[in-house]
């Protein structure tokens, strides 16, 4: 009688493949690739110098027109002033190039808000509505020809007109005729006037 012969192992090439391709992964991640791999995964991207925090960086104030009381390079609503990275900080200019600032280099020139104007002085115009009121001077200067000659013809609307114009004007609700804004000191007390827009009515916070 023949004796039976013990069955062969048999493998299943799928299971073959994923063992092999296991062996593989450890041999690579324990050699010279894998840390490399590894440290430029753990290693953090250069940030643009725009996105440093705040105390990263200063920023210079801008220089301003002695006769508009704006920024020299207003354009647009909007001026730019140079920023300076704080030393040992290293950040992507404008160029993406790389840089390790000492802290007297310029990285990147930050926006800043400015307004248009057009000749039509603040302290004027409340100086003609408080003395000249009556007279629709004020009105006048502003460029409303029409409301100052019946101020004029009606002292002032019998006073009235006068001081109702002079709280308007005092609280820069009346500005000019052309919609630009008044010359007052840059550094000096300005109404800013806010309203509900799509981009201030739920505006995301942002923590640091």
């Amino acid at each position: 009688m023949a004796a039976a012969r013990a069955p062969r192992p048999v493998f299943h090439e799928p299971v073959a493949a994923h063992l092999f391709g296991v062996l593989w992964l450890a041999a690579v991640a324990s050699g010279p690739w894998g840390v490399a791999a590894s440290a430029a995964a753990g290693a953090e991207e250069t940030p643009r110098c725009e996105d440093l925090r705040v105390g990263q960086y200063i920023c210079k104030d801008p220089k301003i027109n002695d006769a508009t009381q704006e920024p020299v390079n207003c354009t647009n609503y909007t001026a730019h002033v140079p920023c300076l990275p704080a030393p040992n900080i290293m950040c992507k200019d404008s160029s993406g190039n790389e840089t390790h600032f000492t802290g007297k280099e310029v990285g990147f020139y930050k926006p800043v808000p400015c307004r248009n104007v057009n000749g039509y002085s603040y302290k004027v115009a409340v100086a003609l509505s408080l003395f000249l009121g009556w007279l629709g001077a004020d009105r006048f200067y502003l460029g409303y020809p029409a409301l100052g000659l019946l101020k004029f013809c009606t002292v002032g609307f019998c006073g009235i007109g006068s001081l109702i114009d002079f709280i308007l004007i005092s609280m820069q609700i009346v500005g000019p005729s052309d919609g630009s804004s008044y010359i007052i000191d840059y550094y000096g007390t300005r109404l800013i006037r806010l309203s509900i827009t799509n981009e201030t009515f739920r505006k995301t916070q942002l923590y640091p």
